[in-house]
């Protein structure tokens, strides 16, 4: 009873942060936290709780079909729901203006179709294993556990390098969230805070988000996936595990193509942007790189010598001046010699003989 009675006080309160939370959202989005919250309030219902969770042994047709369609949105812990709604409330602020509502809610149900898909099967495959009837019908698959690892995954194709918190081992950045949250989920399943399906559907959204956002999302520009090196499956672990991570990866990836699940990759670079582009030239001798550049400036000179010349023809010239043609690098060097003086020449003054006395003294004189 303390507990309602805490919650009860801080009723206003949280009301406030989610409605700060989930303004300016999509109908969707504020849909989904909807349905997560009268989904919990159905979870102190056993039988609510079998219908709506996936039951392994139940799913096969026809009987419970369904319920891989309404898994994600029953949570049994409060603390979980509130995990679910903030992580849906950031993905509508952050990744909802980036993809638009319709990649957001077809990223949101490929995520948590294939993670009941795939926690179903290693459950099946359990079975055989162990020969524990257990797997089959008292394992419960629910939660959006699946989804919040997407979600980590999304973050960090977007955001890769933004550092979220300064430690003294190191920063912790996005690149390390969704493989820090999984080994965090493995402790919580150990001292009992979450359920034994947590994990395991944690790590199926990881595998799912990133193979969708790898390889199948279509963009604007009619692309599809990314093949960023800073989004590769090895990116995901440390540095030191990323080479024998990198190479059973794409071993797997390459026997997926063989076998014609995945299409081989075809890198497109934009030579308009050549960002992160390096062209390497075979390497030439360097005599051979001094003749080409003689050449080609010897065919300069000979077509602006050419072009000079052809203007020239084209000045309309008169009778009384004459045609006086200099050589390009005259008048080249002239002009140079104008352009660092830079000043007029001076003016020469001859005294002029006013009568013919005057003349024939000059005349004398010389």
């Amino acid at each position: 009873m303390a507990v309602f009675r805490a919650l009860g006080r801080n009723i206003p309160y949280l009301r406030q942060q989610f409605e700060a939370l989930l303004g300016n959202t999509s109908t969707s989005v504020k849909f989904i936290c909807f349905v997560v919250l009268i989904s919990y309030a159905l979870s102190y219902w056993e039988d609510a709780v079998e219908s709506i969770s996936v039951t392994p042994g139940y799913i096969m047709p026809p009987m419970r079909l369904w319920s891989l369609f309404t898994f994600c949105f029953m949570e049994i812990h409060f603390w979980e729901v509130l995990v679910d709604i903030v992580t849906v409330g950031l993905c509508g602020k952050l990744i909802e203006p980036l993809w638009g509502p319709m990649e957001m809610m077809t990223f949101f149900a490929i995520v948590n179709f294939g993670v009941g898909i795939l926690t179903t099967t290693f459950y099946f495959i359990l079975y055989y294993c162990f020969d524990d009837t257990r797997y089959l019908y008292d394992v419960y698959i629910h939660g959006l556990a699946g989804y919040i690892a997407g979600v980590s995954v999304a973050v960090k194709q977007i955001m890769p390098d933004l550092v979220i918190v300064k430690t003294p081992l190191g920063k912790l950045s996005n690149r390390n969230v969704p493989l820090s949250v999984f080994f965090l989920s493995v402790i919580f399943k150990i001292v009992g805070l979450v359920d034994g399906t947590y994990p395991t559907m944690y790590f199926w959204g990881l595998i799912v988000s990133w193979t969708y956002l790898r390889f199948y999302q279509k963009h604007s520009n009619g692309s599809r996936g990314d093949m960023a090196d800073y989004f590769t499956f090895a990116s995901f672990f440390p540095n030191v595990i990323q080479p024998p991570t990198a190479v059973i990866s794409n071993s797997i990836y390459n026997g997926f193509v063989k076998i014609g699940l995945c299409k081989k990759s075809i890198r497109k670079f934009d030579l308009a942007n050549p960002t992160g582009v390096t062209v390497t030239v075979p390497s030439m001798d360097q005599h051979d790189m001094e003749r080409r550049r003689q050449i080609a400036l010897k065919a300069l000179s000979e077509r602006l010598s050419k072009s000079y010349s052809e203007k020239q023809t084209l000045l309309p010239l008169s009778a009384a001046t004459p045609k006086v043609s200099l050589p390009l690098t005259v008048i080249q060097s002239t002009a140079a010699s104008a352009t660092s003086l830079n000043q007029q020449p001076e003016s020469v003054s001859v005294p002029i003989p006013s009568t013919s006395t005057d003349i024939s003294k000059s005349i004398s004189n010389t």
